[in-house]
Formats: structure tokens, sequence, C-alpha cells
């Protein structure tokens, strides 16, 4: 089998459905999920031990349903009966991100992105998360896309801001909070 199969060399892909440019707002949108995706298995190699197996297990899972956010979006016609990602998936995001952030300390500024190299990582996750939702929600002004998929990349950022304070606390590395930020969490009364 060779890899290399020449059929892009005009600038285009396939997607389920038909052919598009390699610059489509479809392919944008999966193509930074699957960007997030190797971030994802980047942070899977740092979290490793006892100290990081259900972390090292949840984050396995949210690559297997990246994938699945990926696919999801390549349909050119929406088949909502083929859709992989529901709404248990989302649902089961923030149950996690419930339980994590138990072991988190209170935050009541911002704080800025790093930390441990791990909690690094899952910052960076964090990040290109947000751009996968931007690129998500610019395809979903021109076509219909599966919703719960945009909920849970929405979702998803939330669980990696979480574990990458997580990480931290678990490694006695305290959150770096911006010097310049008033407490803008907490108790809104």
């Amino acid at each position: 089998m060779t890899i290399y199969t020449r059929t892009g060399d005009q600038g285009q892909t396939s997607v389920i459905g038909g052919r598009v440019y390699k610059d489509d707002e479809r392919v944008e949108a999966y193509g930074t999920i699957d960007e997030l995706n190797s971030f994802v298995g980047q942070a899977v190699s740092l979290a490793e031990g006892e100290k990081f197996a259900d972390l090292h297990e949840d984050l396995l899972l949210v690559q297997q349903e990246l994938f699945d956010c990926g696919s999801d979006l390549a349909y050119v016609k929406i088949k909502e009966s083929k859709y992989k990602v529901t709404s248990e998936l989302w649902e089961r995001l923030e149950q996690w991100v419930d339980r994590y952030e138990q072991e988190n300390p209170k935050l009541e500024r911002f704080i800025l992105p790093g930390g441990s190299q791990l909690a690094a990582v899952l910052h960076v996750c964090r990040t290109v998360c947000r751009r996968a939702e931007r690129r998500v929600v610019t395809l979903s002004h021109k076509t219909e896309i599966n919703e719960d998929a945009l909920k849970y990349i929405n979702r998803l950022s939330d669980f990696f801001f979480t574990v990458a304070r997580t990480a931290n606390a678990r490694l006695a590395v305290p959150d770096i909070e911006y010097l310049r930020s008033r407490k803008v969490f907490g108790n809104k009364s």
C-alpha cells in the first residue's frame, strides 16, 4: 500500500459525499480538530503514572471522540442517522469537568497558560480547541452541521482548562495569576 494517492495534487480532497477544495470551510473545521487531536496525543504522553491514570484514560477517549467529530463534519449532505457525536458525549464532559474541578484551588483571577509541562500542553489543547470551535461555527453559517459536535467542542475547551489546573494541583505547581487581573471569578451576589 502506498500512502500517497496523487488525488489531491490539484488542491482538492475527498469528503463524505463528494470532493472539495482543501481550503473549504469543512476541511478547515475538521483539519483543526485533527490538529487538536495531535496536541491531545502529546498530553497523553505526558499524563503518566498512577497520579494521572484517570486523566490518561479520559484523554485517550477524547482522542477517539475527536475522530468522531471530524467524521461528523466531513458529511457534505446531512445524515443525522450516521452521526457519532451525541448529547451523551458532551454531557459526560460536563461531569468530568465537575469531578476534576473539585481538586482545583479556588480561582479568583485570570491565569497564564502554563505551570507544569503537562498543564502547558493542556492549555495549548484548550486554545486549539477554541480555534476549532470557531472553524466549526464558520462552517455552520454555510451549511447544516451536527450541533452536538459543536457543543462537544465547546465543552471540551472547558475540560482542557479544568484539567490543566488539575495537573498543576496534582504536581503542587501553582497556577500563575495574570498580574493585572481583577478578581473576576467567584460568587456573584
